[in-house]
């Protein structure tokens, strides 16, 4: 062979990525997708199948894929999770497209809640569609996933920071399987459960996911120091609402992950009536009147019972329990009332104490979801100069 042909083969042979050679398998339409097959094998992060994203949450168009692939849940067994990639218009840059990593807030435990299924009552995906839309014009892949358990089989670990975690990083690996345009180079963001998944990711993306190289995490109103808020839920009597939601959905979460602590035993008989419901209805349906949101809140655990158990679970599962690493921003609005501006605070003064690399802003008179649109420019330059 001459020597110029020799060079080309090589030069071809070692530019190539695995992903690039790999098939891509493609998976079944509709509700199908979700049920992986029975010989899908691969450590964590190896994609299973994909197929090209339609409808409402497609926010590329035609540039917007589906992707079930492989994790590993807490308790060490794998499992299959949904998500989605999308990328940028146009030719990616030297190096391949840089990857943000978006995890979403509190949809809801039933697998139809999942964002890829199309679950959007009351915006409760589409409210960051123009955040992820701005990342994508900025030259920025966005990929999502849609946690463990929500959308496939098993039960979402609603707030369970590893599985959460987990599933935002195997998110990554697949899809730079899916498309070997994709750099190495990431950062992680989210808002609210998000918030939450993302510190969770970022402390464990240097073991789980050494091949990547994470530039810096964003979490906007991330949920923290629940410990603390769970008890102070039984002094209130006003209605529950979203927290309603909020707490049966952790409450499910923690019966899943430890049930040894027998969640439904702690319940009024009216809650422990409604439990059921964390099974089948999303967010929205638990927080009305008819269900988890119209108990007052003091009337959704049990008086007298003991709730060392359950809180030492969720305590373990708090973002002030981990470090993140690398360079953190934190947005929190203070009219926020689901995500209340003194925990943040107080997650901000640990992380700082701990040694964080923390810019930590706070927007007056914004609230819990209006925080991804007020904070979307700096957040957006933030990470920027993270990618430089």
């Amino acid at each position: 062979m001459p020597l110029i042909a020799l060079c080309v083969v090589l030069a071809l042979f070692v530019g190539a990525s695995p992903a690039a050679a790999a098939e891509v398998r493609k998976g079944p339409k509709g509700a199908a997708f979700y049920k992986p097959p029975a010989n899908a094998n691969g450590k964590h992060g190896a994609l299973i199948w994909a197929r090209r994203q339609t409808g409402r949450d497609a926010i590329a168009g035609r540039r917007s894929r589906l992707m079930l692939y492989r994790s590993t849940g807490v308790d060490g067994k794998p499992n299959a999770v949904s998500g989605s990639l999308a990328v940028p218009k146009g030719r990616a840059p030297r190096g391949g497209w840089p990857v943000i990593s978006y995890a979403h807030g509190t949809t809801g435990s039933a697998d139809r809640c999942a964002p890829t299924r199309g679950y959007d009552v009351g915006k409760l995906t589409s409210y960051a569609y123009p955040l992820l839309r701005r990342w994508l014009k900025a030259g920025y892949a966005v990929v999502r996933t849609d946690y463990q358990g929500l959308g496939t089989p098993g039960v979402h670990g609603y707030l369970v920071g590893a599985g959460e975690g987990r599933s935002v990083l195997d998110a990554v690996r697949a899809a730079r399987r899916l498309d070997p345009r994709l750099s190495r180079r990431i950062v992680i963001a989210g808002h609210s459960q998000g918030g939450h998944a993302a510190l969770f990711a970022a402390a464990l993306a240097s073991s789980w996911t050494p091949e990547l190289r994470l530039r810096g995490t964003a979490a906007f109103a991330p949920a923290s120091h629940l410990a603390e808020q769970f008890p102070l839920t039984m002094q209130l009597s006003s209605p529950a609402g979203g927290l309603g939601s909020i707490i049966s959905l952790g409450l499910r979460s923690v019966q899943t992950l430890v049930p040894a602590v027998d969640a439904p035993s702690l319940l009024t008989p009216e809650a422990a009536a409604l439990f059921p419901q964390t099974l089948s209805k999303c967010h929205d349906g638990l927080s009305k009147p008819d269900s988890f949101g119209g108990l007052p809140l003091d009337r959704i655990f049990r008086p007298g019972a003991d709730l060392s158990g359950l809180l030492a679970v969720i305590g373990a599962n708090d973002p002030e329990s981990v470090q993140p690493r690398g360079p953190v921003r934190i947005d929190q609005g203070d009219a926020d009332t689901t995500v209340f501006k003194a925990y943040t605070d107080q997650l901000a003064a640990e992380y700082e104490t701990a040694g964080v690399n923390l810019t930590y802003a706070v927007y007056p008179g914004v609230g819990h979801g209006a925080i991804v649109d007020d904070g979307a420019a700096a957040a957006t330059r933030w990470i920027r100069a993270r990618f430089r």
